[in-house]
């Protein structure tokens, strides 16, 4: 059996052509195990509510669950906020290798609020989430294959069911929880460490012996002293106003093989490893295609076009070769919204080498599941330092295009996509904060992403740009004529609109089946962390934007059509809108989103990503066609 380790490291070595060798489970980085003694306390944390049928995560306490005496806040970084995560305390609190039967944790009175705040949770279909050890909580499920389990994570509120011999729909809550510890054990100290935290959830109408005498109470529908245990919900809880629900727990503790290394392996195996290698091959498949296409164009064609131009003696000649020779006095003239192109070039730079970065540390093993937000943490702080690169990109080109104003292309940098990208999140933020989510994020944090945005952001993309603007001006292989040349009547295959459409469907074909994988580890609440296979399909990606767009480029020129500039950039960039009416496919035949506003979140974030995806393929084939025209028209004799 492959271990999520063994699969990143393998798909890693992959890139490096290297053969992959069987690797165990290792220490995550940045987490530090934990051992414990017989008796020591283990404190259960509880998190967020969370449905897959609303995306609207709320606190923990929002229901009337039992509260300790004092409710402590766990201190989250900016990814756990970003992504709805509270993290509390909770009168769930175990000793180490110490059983627990029929432990009652509270009796709480249901008012007609809390009644309808809790049917509407059964009804959405709400998990419950809590942490041991930094563990989340799951629930084991036979498959139906029945040869194994799979784990979900946290259980549910409660469920909907009927009386025998009635048709009335009821509401049942899970009121008794019944906890399993998984630990390893080290022969040499005699201490454990937590590898498994596991619930098995019931809904039973719990009956009082004799009177309430608080936790102390005994109760005649678990009591261990009695020899009587809840194994089922034959007899559930249902929610009803103005009656009481006693909360009670089992603790059972059970010795493990499992190495505290590779205690993560249950929430990371991916069954569907298959899946992936074919989504590899396919997409090696489209670039080996390309690839040869590119080979023929550049080895045979190029060759044989320049040497021919190279050996022309006469104008006469000259004048009578037909191809993108000709067009060599217009091919470098800068492109109408030349400011704009440089804009977004340079924001392209700088969502590459946020996503380089971030993958590279990725595959690497130092963003683990484990240590919850890292990864968003880490991408909003690569994007802010990586403004460097987006001012000196800017001002590079905009300085070849013979702009002067360096500081009007450099305040347009800094602030069209991060100002897109927080109008949209603060409207989408404003709607959440409307359902009383925790998702919505504080203002406090809002004030945290503008001070990384106004702070640091701005002010590198500012010395960014000063760095590439004091350098010399790109010169092109060719002089640029004063009269723009006339552009024959093309083809109907060539029409531009046509091209740049046909253009964007090979870069999404190599990257959909992963991109499948993505959008269900977002919004159907899955781990993530296959991240070699993840930066596979970003270098094939990158090769498949780059090919498509110099190919579609050099039949352009061939037909004398000079004004590359922009189509390049939209060709491999159409590929955001093939990614975009994806996401509406996947939201109609995968999610079982009803409400109106979760819908808008949906496609809200979704627009963004496509956004976002845009100008990082945009840029990637601009960049490659830029590389090409320089080559080609470097290569022969101007007269």
């Amino acid at each position: 059996m492959r271990t999520p380790a063994m699969l990143r490291w393998a798909a890693a070595l992959t890139v490096l052509l290297a053969v992959a060798a069987p690797a165990a489970g290792f220490y995550l980085p940045g987490v530090a195990p934990n051992d414990f003694a017989k008796g020591d306390p283990l404190p259960v944390k509880v998190n967020k509510l969370t449905s897959i049928k609303t995306q609207l995560p709320y606190t923990y306490y929002s229901l009337p669950f039992c509260k300790p005496d004092t409710i402590i806040d766990s201190a989250e970084n900016l990814g756990e906020v970003l992504r709805g995560d509270r993290i509390e305390n909770s009168p769930y609190v175990f000793k180490m290798g110490e059983p627990k039967m029929c432990q009652i944790v509270c009796k709480a009175k249901i008012g007609e609020k809390e009644a309808k705040e809790l049917k509407e949770k059964i009804e959405d279909e709400y998990r419950v989430n809590m942490i041991l050890d930094n563990l989340p909580l799951v629930v084991p499920v036979t498959r139906q294959d029945k040869n194994s389990i799979a784990y979900q994570g946290g259980y549910h509120v409660g469920l909907k069911g009927m009386y025998s011999g009635t048709k009335d729909e009821k509401y049942f809550i899970h009121n008794h929880l019944s906890f399993t510890v998984k630990y390893h054990r080290d022969d040499n100290s005699g201490l454990s460490r937590i590898v498994g935290f596991e619930v098995n959830p019931h809904s039973v109408k719990h009956q009082v012996d004799d009177k309430w005498n608080g936790v102390d109470t005994r109760l005649s529908t678990c009591d261990p002293h009695a020899s009587k245990f809840v194994i089922n919900s034959d007899n559930p809880q249902e929610v009803e106003t103005d009656k009481e629900i006693i909360f009670t727990y089992d603790a059972h503790f059970e010795e493990s093989e499992i190495k505290w290394a590779s205690r993560w392996d249950t929430y990371l195996l991916m069954t569907d490893d298959q899946i992936h290698w074919f989504s590899i091959v396919n997409s090696l498949m489209i670039v080996l295609f390309l690839s040869g296409m590119v080979a023929m164009i550049m080895l045979r064609t190029l060759y044989r076009d320049i040497s021919r131009y190279n050996q022309l003696e006469t104008q006469e000649e000259a004048q009578e070769e037909t191809g993108w020779k000709l067009v060599h006095g217009d091919v470098f003239r800068p492109p109408t919204y030349s400011d704009l192109l440089c804009v977004y070039v340079g924001t392209g730079v700088q969502f590459f080498g946020m996503l380089l970065v971030t993958m590279i540390f990725a595959v690497l093993g130092f963003l683990s599941p484990s240590n919850r937000g890292g990864l968003m943490t880490a991408m909003l702080l690569v994007w802010v330092l990586m403004g460097l690169l987006a001012g000196y990109s800017s001002s590079r080109l905009y300085k070849m295009f013979k702009g002067s104003e360096w500081k009007k292309i450099t305040l347009q940098t800094a602030f069209l996509f991060p100002g897109v990208a927080f109008v949209i999140f603060f409207i989408l933020n404003t709607l959440i904060w409307g359902e009383k989510s925790s998702g919505a994020v504080p203002f406090t944090t809002m004030f945290a992403l503008v001070l990384l945005w106004f702070g640091i952001s701005v002010p590198l993309v500012f010395v960014g740009s000063y760095l590439g603007f004091k350098k010399p001006a790109m010169e092109a292989p060719v002089k640029t004529n004063k009269i723009p040349r006339q552009i024959p009547e093309q083809a109907w295959y060539m029409n531009p609109l046509f091209t740049i459409l046909i253009g964007g469907v090979l870069p999404f074909g190599a990257v959909f089946i992963e991109l499948f994988f993505i959008l269900t580890s977002i919004w159907l609440h899955q781990f993530y962390y296959i991240f070699g296979f993840l930066f596979l399909v970003f270098v094939i990606l990158i090769i498949t934007c780059a090919e498509i767009t110099i190919v579609l480029c050099y039949f352009q020129l061939c037909s004398e059509d000079y004004m590359w500039w922009w189509r390049s950039y939209l060709t491999s960039g159409s590929s955001a809108l093939y990614l975009f009416l994806y996401a509406a496919f996947y939201f109609f035949t995968k999610l079982q989103i009803t409400k109106l506003v979760s819908g808008i979140l949906y496609f809200g974030y979704m627009l963004l990503a496509s956004y976002a995806f845009f100008v990082l393929t945009g840029t990637i084939g601009f960049c490659a066609c830029f590389w090409f025209t320089r080559l080609i028209y470097s290569s022969v004799k101007i007269d």
